[in-house]
């Protein structure tokens, strides 16, 4: 019999072998998963952690920029694959994570290369110039609508957008997952992967990976 979570966007018993065919976090990395799993935090998921790697790789990239930074693991993750002088921008509305962050992105030794601004993206968004390689969103999904052509603008020829979570527990596709208090959430997540299907400046791809990600590129 096939094992199947209804809260899982692919079989649980395929999640459970690409997880165990990633080899084990080790150093801060590995200290960071530790501390999201015994409190409860969320990070990126490790299929989805080794999409970003391998992105990065490809791309090195001189500049990221990151919504949601949480405890600082997926910027760190990134920042290995920097090229030379380059940065990470990452973006946390909750002041006690963004110090958190700040506090693991030194231990790490990249506060040279990371810099967190601790305010709600939607708001810091507008306000940021230049292009960037890579944007990673993973901050609240029923902003992500909001935030799409800011993205956009941001993102440059060639370069990466991915956002994790868009499939959100099968709900964005199917009404039958659907938890009642997180309709709005849904109907905006399906708006925005809508939107990012038909926009001519950008080549997406939905990919059933972790909890749902859309990787797209701007042509």
């Amino acid at each position: 019999m096939i094992e199947y979570d209804k809260d899982a966007i692919v079989y649980p018993y395929i999640t459970s072998f690409i997880r165990g065919e990633i080899p084990k976090r080790q150093g801060i990395l590995g200290e960071l998963s530790e501390y999201a799993e015994e409190n409860s935090i969320p990070i990126v998921q490790p299929e989805t952690a080794k999409l970003l790697e391998v992105l990065a790789a490809v791309k090195r990239p001189k500049r990221i920029l990151e919504v949601g930074c949480a405890i600082g693991f997926s910027a760190i993750l990134m920042a290995q694959y920097l090229a030379d002088g380059g940065g990470i921008t990452t973006l946390e509305w909750d002041a006690d994570m963004a110090e958190l962050a700040r506090e693991n992105i030194k231990k790490a030794g990249l506060s040279d290369k990371i810099t967190v601004i601790q305010n709600d993206a939607k708001a810091v968004l507008p306000t940021l110039t230049g292009e960037y390689d890579i944007i990673f969103l993973d901050g609240p999904k029923a902003h992500y609508i909001y935030m799409l052509n800011d993205c956009i603008r941001l993102l440059k020829k060639s370069g990466i957008l991915v956002s994790d979570n868009v499939l959100y527990k099968g709900m964005t596709a199917d009404d039958e997952h659907i938890i009642r208090r997180k309709i709005t959430i849904v109907k905006r997540l399906r708006r925005f992967i809508s939107a990012q299907m038909q926009r001519d400046e950008l080549e997406t791809v939905i990919l059933p990976l972790g909890d749902g990600v859309t990787v797209s590129v701007k042509k």
